[in-house]
């Protein structure tokens, strides 16, 4: 074995280590300068703070710092974990006496700048097991010695430490972390939440500080001016200003769609229908309730079980033909999860053959899982849903083509939503005890849908481990107005479905054949990408997808009549449209009218009704005049079509 060095001593020899490199990139992992590894210098690529990656390592490094100044500030308190997330970081606590108040955030986020301004090297120590749990049960981190047992056995068990002895800070952790606090240039602790111990409410509840760093000042304010422009955009807050959706304690975490809410939801689905249409889907509509065999087979029961609803119902039955003694016999339901067994019962209900396929179908059902309390957070998460679900099914040659097309599908639809930026990963293989399938079906997955991409001319990252228990997926990152990255669609590469359901269709060669089985998405959850796409338009729903496209709004209820005329007129060319009526003044109508954000605002008086024309304004250009009711009708009509 080659001697491992430090990727600092590695570097430094080669004369390549430069001041502003905080890690590297080693065989596709981001590895920080302080973990032994067996490479040349030519092997690994300096990550700096600017680059992709270098921000994870420097949240990461932050949230260490900001733990080490909570448990400064309230002794007692004893940490779990603190990860890097999308737009910073956070860690859990669980702290004595209660939560923190936003004067605490102020005190700690001052006490890690201390730290930072000591610039103390952050060290990487390998301990054992043992070692590691008798040092944090001293300390009485009882979380930590959890987290320790959750180790793999073949891993190593590595601290980080931070700080000047006596007082350093240590945390068991296997990076990466920049070589000192003196790295982190910008930091801001954003608010605090409340969060289950491992996302089960029937853990402890922990106290969850968020914050984010940047490596500038400057990239950190205008991550900041975004954050105060997402908490007016915050999908809830519009769901319920806009009259869009609700939620109840009688369903816990699954929503009510109001009527101005459910339009835009039905609009969804038929514009993707129209679209299906087009690119060669036949639809279906199944069950939601199915026995729970067919999910044994299709090995969701033994996967999925704690995410899926059961329900039972009670037969009386004859003993033996006597009617005097009824029997009460129970029986076991379970509620679908997902679409694909009962597309598979369907598939498999006649013999196929070779010309049928690629076989599209889709699905619009709902469906149910049981999300935990600590996880469900408006529409992004919930317990009752609908996905634009498919399932393709095909020969193995033809799944390039087949995810060329969905590429094709994929980006027509998301420039309708005006989703521009769109990153492209590939999840391979989990671990083994997490999967079905051989290794070489999972070689056999993984080049096909690589093989899709490079057809598609599409570059993508890897995402090793992080398939589906049933095969590799490609997954569609959208970029929304604030810069957020959302995981939306989806294409799945299912080998493993079609042998468990024993599928199959006639070949050219009168033989029978096992079909492959693409699982896709584009939306996803229709709720979750509802709620992603209200917060990207900020509520500002484009003309061809408002609940209504125009409100008429009178000076007084002199021109109500006149009023009544305008809204039955575009109503009889499938316009969109209603009056305010009220008794409130003019001025009243017009602020309401733009606190639900309709597309156009038409003001009606008595010099309209002579001309018959509407005073319009356009929410998104601004005032438009006066304008004849045919010509308006035409601009309403040619902008209720989907942009191309």
């Amino acid at each position: 074995m080659a001697d491992r060095k430090t990727p600092r001593e590695i570097l430094t020899s080669a004369g390549k280590l430069d001041k502003d490199v905080i890690a590297v990139k080693w065989h596709g992992r981001i590895v920080d300068l302080h973990t032994p590894v067996e490479a040349t210098a030519a092997e690994l690529a300096p990550v700096r703070a600017v680059d992709t990656g270098g921000l994870a390592v420097i949240r990461h490094s932050t949230a260490h710092v900001m733990a080490d100044a909570v448990q400064r500030l309230f002794p007692g308190t004893k940490v779990t974990i603190g990860p890097a997330i999308e737009d910073g970081f956070y860690y859990d606590f669980d702290k004595p006496g209660g939560g923190f108040t936003d004067d605490d955030l102020r005190q700690i986020e001052h006490a890690m700048l201390e730290v930072v301004g000591k610039d103390s090297p952050f060290r990487r120590v390998v301990v054992t097991r043992d070692e590691a749990k008798k040092m944090f049960s001293a300390m009485g981190e009882t979380y930590k010695l959890e987290i320790i047992d959750a180790i793999p056995p073949d891993e190593e068990v590595s601290l980080y430490k931070h700080g000047a002895a006596p007082n350093e800070w240590v945390d068991v952790c296997e990076g990466p972390h920049v070589p000192s606090t003196g790295y982190l240039k910008a930091i801001k602790l954003t608010h605090v939440a409340g969060a289950y111990w491992r996302g089960d409410e029937r853990n402890p509840m922990l106290q969850r500080i968020y914050g984010t760093a940047f490596p500038s000042p400057q990239a950190l304010d205008e991550h900041l001016k975004l954050l105060e422009q997402a908490k007016q955009r915050d999908h809830r807050k519009l769901g319920k200003d806009l009259e869009l959706f609700m939620f109840d304690e009688v369903a816990p975490a699954m929503p009510f769609f109001l009527p101005r809410g459910a339009y835009v939801y039905t609009r969804m689905v038929e514009y993707l229908r129209t679209l299906y249409e087009r690119y060669g889907y036949e639809e279906v509509i199944t069950p939601q309730v199915f026995d729970p065999k067919l999910f044994r087979k299709s090995g969701h029961l033994g996967h999925y079980n704690e995410n899926m609803y059961r329900v039972w119902t009670e037969d009386l039955l004859d003993e033996a033909g006597d009617k005097t003694k009824p029997v009460l016999q129970q029986n076991g339901f379970a509620i679908k999860p997902m679409n694909c067994p009962s597309h598979c019962v369907i598939f498999g209900s006649k013999r196929r053959s070779y010309r049928e396929l690629p076989w599209r179908v889709a699905d619009f059902g709902r469906l149910h899982r049981y999300e935990r309390g600590g996880v469900v957070h408006g529409l992004a998460r919930v317990r009752s849903f609908a996905q634009d679900d498919a399932h393709i099914f095909c020969q193995e040659e033809q799944v390039a083509d087949e995810i060329t097309k969905f590429l094709g599908l994929l980006h027509e639809v998301y420039r309708a939503f005006g989703f521009e930026k769109v990153d492209v990963k590939l999840a391979t293989r989990p671990p083994v005890d997490k999967r079905l399938g051989t290794d070489e079906e999972w070689d056999r997955s993984e080049r096909a849908l690589a093989a899709g991409l490079e057809r598609g001319g599409l570059k993508y990252e890897v995402l090793p481990g992080e398939g589906a228990f049933y095969g590799p997926k490609i997954e569609f990152h959208v970029h929304d107005a604030l810069k957020r990255s959302w995981q939306l669609g989806t294409i799945q590469y299912d080998p493993n479905m079609p042998q468990r359901f024993d599928l199959s269709f006639v070949g050219e060669d009168g033989k029978d054949h096992r079909p492959v089985m693409l699982h896709r998405a584009i939306f996803g959850s229709l709720e979750r990408f509802f709620g992603v796409y209200l917060e990207h338009c900020g509520g500002n729903f484009p003309t061809w997808l408002a609940p209504k496209q125009a409100i008429v709004v009178t000076v007084s209820e002199k021109s109500d009549a006149y009023a009544r005329q305008v809204v039955e007129r575009l109503r009889a060319v499938g316009l969109r449209v209603e009056a305010d009526l009220s008794s409130d003044k003019l001025g009243a109508k017009i602020r309401n009218a733009r606190l639900l954000r309709y597309p156009y605002m038409l003001v009606v008086g008595p010099k309209e009704a002579e001309i018959d024309s509407v005073g319009v304004r356009s929410r998104d250009a601004g005032e438009l005049g006066s304008m004849k009711l045919d010509d308006l009708a035409a601009r309403l009509t040619a902008e209720s079509r989907p942009s191309a």
